[in-house]
């Protein structure tokens, strides 16, 4: 631990010093918080497989699946606050690893604020880790134009109408409204270029236009904004686990859509939680599918080694409702169940097991445990315990083919980009 210590303190004084850099051939440290010693650390490998089915994830309101922010175990204790850099020394060790842009000093400053109220080992590695998200997210803007928002919003609003039985005219009158503004709602609609703006709309139409509340409560189009799209729904669920530590004049959900809030919640979805991979794209593929879908889709490979029956390899076990395991088995269960006797273990003790999936100790389950060492004995050979989820992304914001794959092979060209500065 004392090693460790003194290694951390010598890399990064090189940092501040600009002399020190990680060559981009080698594997790096580890991201984020450090990860649960298991039995399994020292056989990861990159392995892929070929042939498997992938899975498209609508991201929408209905089926953004949960996360979860429980503290890890048996983490090592936080860096001792006489060897954690300071507010100062902190924003220029980040500022020499930013690309050009506006802004440089705040950018720098909001960044290390997150990194030291999350105690999040203020490593280069993990600089550049989140630096690389923001890069590909929003291309450094606090608040991202999305192409077509009005046209998303149009037709949602469209939808629902049909759904509630409201007359086109009765619409078209109440969109003709001013707003506080001063604008109608219909020209704000068709001017709307960024999440805020379209988040400062739905707001004002809930609680100003008539059948407001009926049309449109509870439910927005965009559910991610902010530098680095992070989900509204992780930042309900982040601060249920720890008190979000800036000053919040406004709701929750605004705090999500501004630059100190977004890189506060995008930094701790990416890097506060222990994830044992041997490469940083597998944590980038976890920031864009959900946390630990490089190790589950990489189990899920697993069962199909075992039983040769096709699984889409999408990193999620269950089934969920409204952000709870579903009644209805997936098809990742029902595999599992058919292993029962080779596992030694009860349907109600798997599904016992795979309900941990979005956490750490889930790699420490007898499931886990007993299902490599099947699909192991299986293969005659260690399998990988992480692979790329096949997920194709579907959202009102995105207009081209797009998967998990690409997004995370993008994030780690701009994480090695940055290391090199």
């Amino acid at each position: 631990m004392q090693y460790r210590h003194l290694l951390f303190i010598a890399s990064f004084v090189s940092l501040l010093n600009g002399c020190a850099s990680t060559p981009i051939n080698e594997t790096p440290p580890a991201l984020g918080k450090p990860a649960i010693p298991s039995q399994e650390a020292s056989t990861f490998g990159t392995g892929s497989t070929t042939g498997a089915p992938v899975i498209e994830r609508i991201i929408k309101p209905d089926t953004n699946l949960p996360y979860t922010t429980t503290p890890p175990q048996n983490v090592p204790p936080s860096i001792p606050s006489t060897a954690y850099p300071s507010a100062k020394e902190g924003q220029i060790a980040v500022a020499k690893l930013l690309p050009r842009t506006s802004d440089q000093k705040g950018w720098a400053t909001d960044i290390f604020s997150a990194f030291a109220a999350l105690h999040i080992p203020a490593t280069k590695e993990n600089f550049c880790a989140t630096i690389a998200v923001i890069e590909q997210e929003s291309s450094f803007q606090s608040d991202p134009v999305v192409p077509g928002l009005s046209g998303i919003v149009w037709k949602e609003i469209d939808t629902r109408r049909k759904k509630y039985n409201i007359p086109e005219l009765v619409l078209d009158a109440a969109l003709l409204k001013s707003s506080p503004d001063g604008r109608t709602y219909k020209a704000r609609i068709n001017a709307l270029k960024t999440e805020k703006q379209m988040n400062a709309l739905f707001d004002d139409m809930i609680s100003e236009l008539p059948y407001g509340k009926t049309l449109l409560s509870g439910y927005n189009p965009i559910r991610t904004g902010g530098p680095m799209q992070v989900s509204v729904e992780f930042a309900e669920s982040q601060v249920k686990e720890k008190p979000y530590p800036y000053p919040r004049k406004d709701s929750l959900r605004n705090e999500v859509f501004s630059r100190k809030g977004g890189l506060y919640f995008g930094i701790a979805i990416l890097l506060d939680y222990p994830a044992p991979y041997s490469q940083p794209i597998y944590r980038f593929a976890d920031f864009n599918a959900g946390r630990y879908s490089a190790r589950n889709a990489a189990f899920q490979n697993a069962i199909v080694k075992i039983t040769g029956h096709p699984l889409a390899l999408d990193g999620d076990l269950l089934r969920y409702n409204n952000g709870s395991p579903s009644i209805e088995p997936s098809t990742t269960q029902l595999a599992l169940y058919s292993l029962s006797k080779k596992l030694h273990l009860s349907e109600a003790e798997i599904l016992r097991d795979i309900k941990q999936e979005k956490n750490a100790a889930f790699a420490h389950s007898p499931l886990y445990q007993r299902l490599f060492s099947l699909a192991d004995q299986s293969a005659g050979k260690i399998l990988p315990r992480e692979t790329m989820p096949r997920i194709n992304l579907k959202s009102p914001k995105i207009h081209r083919k797009l998967t998990t794959e690409w997004f995370a092979n993008r994030v780690d060209m701009r994480y090695k980009t940055c290391l090199s500065r």
